[in-house]
């Protein structure tokens, strides 16, 4: 995919792929997505990075944009925008908010570890991985609301 509303292959294919399963695993990422976001459930939380123009165009007409939250929210000392996709929860609170380093320091280099990242066999794993602080905010605030909502 590049480009607004373009099926463009790419110059180079990621080692193992063929230009036909990506557009297959893309298909089924919209169908997942698109199942969790209309079961028929009060409360959902679906974690996903932004969209790109392409997914946007095949997600459900009642989708809202999502809160971007960022681990330095919760303790953690990275840049890493994650989207969440909400229907009957509130919207995530910081917990544990970090000041921002300078920009272009070597400290906010660090901090953009994830978006540095060299090509690797692990760099795929790292890049998704969830952060702790990030995650127990989300389970005390959704968990604890969804508790006040069934009492």
């Amino acid at each position: 995919m590049s480009g607004p509303g373009n099926w463009t292959p790419p110059k180079k294919l990621p080692v193992g792929r063929t230009w036909e399963s990506m557009r297959e695993e893309f298909e089924e990422g919209v169908s997942i997505f698109t199942a969790c976001w209309q079961a028929p459930i009060e409360r959902v939380a679906i974690e996903n990075p932004e969209m790109n123009d392409l997914a946007r165009a095949r997600m459900p007409a009642d989708l809202p944009k999502p809160q971007m939250v960022q681990p330095f929210w919760f303790g953690h000392p990275e840049y890493k925008a994650t989207g969440w996709y909400l229907r009957g929860l509130r919207l995530l609170v910081a917990t544990d908010l970090l000041s921002e380093p300078e920009r272009g320091s070597d400290e906010w280099k660090r901090w953009n570890r994830v978006h540095r990242m060299t090509p690797g066999p692990e760099r795929s794993r790292l890049r998704s991985r969830s952060f702790p602080g990030m995650m127990a905010a989300a389970a005390e605030q959704w968990g604890g609301y969804a508790l006040e909502i069934a009492a």
